[in-house]
């Protein structure tokens, strides 16, 4: 079984981007919008880590690692928008195993989420194949297949299409989907995005599923049944 990542954060952006990353990751996610939702969930899920936002309203990070230390051991990975080193210092006292700063990499956090994992002997997940009817993708090798046969997608196409199998049943707005694949920071047009998109349908389809990716008008997109012809 795959390791749960508990998610604590009041911004859903960051959240989904977590989600995606460490799903993408191979680990299952459960999220949590503030520290009493927090609580609640380690004492239901059993999280193997806790990713906990320091900034939280009412009660604040520090306060749910130190109410999580009464009785439970679980790792905790803070993260902070705050730049005053004396709140580092203090999560990690209450027993924080280490922190990641905002504005962060999704990738750099999910370096240290395996790092404390090894550290604290828990078992990390192997890589995890995605599929969606005829479409069958495995990020870790860059290999995307229709049907069996391989499908050459760029870095970008690949980062696009993991995001959306993630949650293949999810619409994503398309400035959620350039978060997700860019990160918070980076400014990129619609018109970016939608000719990543153009390009990934045109090469499914031509490997034989036109059926991929489909767009909800004034919404977003999501996957596709992917069955082909």
């Amino acid at each position: 079984m795959s390791q749960t990542i508990l998610i604590v954060d009041d911004d859903p952006n960051i959240r989904d981007v977590l989600s995606i990353a460490l799903r993408q990751a191979g680990f299952t996610t459960v999220e949590a919008a503030d520290g009493e939702a927090a609580l609640r969930a380690v004492a239901e899920e059993g999280p193997d880590l806790v990713v906990l936002d320091i900034g939280l309203p009412e009660k604040d990070g520090l306060e749910v690692c130190r109410d999580l230390r009464r009785d439970s051991d679980v790792p905790v990975l803070f993260l902070t928008a705050r730049s005053d080193e004396i709140d580092r210092v203090l999560g990690l006292e209450m027993g924080g195993d280490d922190y990641v700063s905002k504005p962060f990499s999704p990738r750099e956090l999910v370096a240290r989420v395996k790092a404390i994992l090894k550290r604290s002997g828990g078992a990390l997940p192997d890589h995890e194949l995605l599929k969606r009817g005829l479409l069958e993708v495995d990020e870790t090798r860059h290999l995307t297949r229709v049907a069996g046969q391989p499908v050459q997608l760029t870095s970008r196409e690949m980062d696009i299409l993991v995001k959306l199998m993630a949650k293949p049943d999810h619409v994503v707005a398309r400035p959620r989907l350039v978060d997700s694949v860019y990160g918070l920071n980076v400014v990129v047009s619609d018109r970016t995005m939608d000719s990543h998109l153009r390009n990934l349908r045109a090469k499914l389809a031509e490997a034989g599923i036109e059926d991929a990716i489909e767009t909800v008008h004034g919404v977003g997109v999501r996957m596709g049944p992917c069955r082909g012809a």
